[in-house]
């Protein structure tokens, strides 16, 4: 039984096997609605793990997922604390960026079929799709190390993309030694490709700023177009997962670990496994980084190609944020600062102002969050607020989050009809074939209203910018 601690707050007392309570993030519905699932069974299991600090949470957006459930966030204790693999996810680095644009929405409009055609071609999607680069291992292993710093050397972005960056886009403690080779076969052929499921390239439209003093420090302007960017390490980022949690079931029955779920294996933060995880890990992150610079690249060049090469010095990188990622943060626990290692797994980092990790430029304001919706709906931008730094570990949503899972989508919805419905609304959506629109009908998502609607109540995040789509590519 949830109980309620404030308007958007709910709380699992303390109870049996978990060694902390549990905290749902959301109003009224939205919590209500994650009490018929595994959502919450999920969140009960997540705070009985060793030394996990202060609470186990999911954000509005949870549902049901791989041990921990979508949504959750846990901190863990340097000493006595774990590193569970189902804690991050198997698209290690799902993440979002933002691409601002001085061009008027009405003038995008009137060339939006051939912008889409184009960002079709020059970007990559769908299953298995391959990118354009084809990169030896000594070199692939060079880009999993150094993150968006080494396509932006190779030409594909400015320097200054690397500032707009979470961790600026490469993250320390990487060792591709520590990557089977089967990853690295999976990863290299797709660099710079959207991929399936919900990743997509989406012209939108800045409909409404809600926050005039934090947009302008964005760079945001009502009316304008700006492209957002959504994918992670694709097959590279699953096979890491995948490797690492048959030793992590070993290991967890090596050092006596008592898992109320299977896939909830985990090691302890100062074994030789939790490093090596830890380490293969970044390798993903750093993928996934790469990734998104090399396509944020192909984005600015299709824009240059319909509004002239200029076009392209114009379109700043606002910000990429992660959303399945564990790493090690200073948060203050029981009025002292002290270093945890922080999982979000279907979360976002939303620091607020004045830590050293956000960006010069917005520091003063707190740090861009990046809210896609699903296809069809608003997106947002929030910002970073200290409530969120007390309640959350500076974490908040990272998107509308599932009610129905992508096979009862297709079961339910035509590609084709989803496809006309959003034509209808003037929102083009291209895809590599008509079921991954049908997985990704607007209605088999929460509403992102409500989620973000949530995360403001909360105190954690608050709303900058309402976006919605004018053109989607689909991976």
């Amino acid at each position: 039984m949830l109980k309620q601690i404030s308007e958007a707050v709910w709380e699992i007392p303390k109870e049996g096997a978990m060694n902390v309570p549990g905290r749902v993030y959301g109003i009224e519905s939205v919590a209500k609605a994650m009490e018929g699932g595994r959502t919450l069974g999920q969140l009960r299991n997540v705070a009985a793990l060793p030394g996990i600090q202060k609470y186990a949470l999911v954000m509005p957006d949870g549902h049901e997922g791989y041990g921990f459930p979508i949504g959750g966030v846990a901190a863990f204790d340097t000493e006595t604390g774990v590193v569970s693999p189902g804690g991050v996810g198997y698209d290690i680095n799902c993440g979002v960026r933002l691409i601002a644009t001085p061009l008027p929405i009405a003038q995008v409009k009137g060339k939006l079929r051939e912008l889409v055609d184009l960002l079709f071609k020059n970007v990559p999607s769908g299953v298995g799709s391959k990118g354009k680069l084809r990169l030896e291992e000594r070199e692939f292993d060079t880009a999993i190390t150094e993150g968006a710093n080494w396509a932006i050397a190779k030409g594909y972005g400015f320097a200054e993309d690397a500032k707009h960056c979470e961790e600026n886009g490469c993250i320390d403690g990487a060792d591709p030694a520590l990557v089977s080779p089967m990853a690295k076969k999976r990863g290299k052929p797709q660099f710079g490709t959207v991929g399936a499921g919900n990743h997509f390239v989406e012209i939108q439209e800045v409909q409404e700023i809600v926050n005039e003093d934090v947009a302008k420090v964005f760079g945001l302007q009502k009316g304008n177009a700006c492209i957002m960017i959504h994918t992670g390490s694709r097959g590279f980022g699953h096979q890491v997962c995948d490797d690492n949690l048959r030793i992590m079931v070993e290991a967890a029955h090596k050092y006596h670990i008592n898992l109320p779920d299977r896939e909830l294996c985990c090691a302890p933060i100062n074994s030789p496994e939790a490093d090596n995880y830890l380490k293969a890990m970044r390798c993903a992150v750093n993928f996934a980084f790469c990734n998104r610079q090399v396509m944020t690249h192909w984005v600015r060049e299709t824009f240059g190609s319909v509004f002239g090469k200029s076009t392209m010095d114009d379109m700043k990188l606002v910000y990429d944020v992660c959303h399945n990622i564990a790493k090690f943060e200073e948060h203050e626990i029981d009025g002292k600062r002290k270093t945890v290692c922080v999982h979000r797994k279907g979360a976002t980092r939303a620091f607020a102002p004045g830590r050293k990790e956000i960006p010069q430029a917005y520091r003063e304001v707190g740090q861009p969050v990046l809210i896609p919706g699903s296809m069809g709906t608003a997106s947002y931008v929030l910002v970073g607020k200290q409530e969120g730094m007390n309640q959350t570990f500076g974490s908040t949503c990272h998107g509308a989050g599932r009610v129905m899972s992508r096979s009862n989508a297709v079961r339910s919805w035509k590609g084709a009809d989803v496809q006309a419905r959003l034509l209808s609304r003037s929102i083009i959506v291209k895809a590599t074939e008509p079921e991954l629109i049908a997985e990704e009908a607007p209605e088999a998502y929460k509403n992102v209203d409500d989620v973000v609607k949530s995360v403001e109540a909360a105190g954690i995040s608050g709303i900058v910018a309402r976006l919605v789509p004018i053109g989607v590519v689909k991976g």
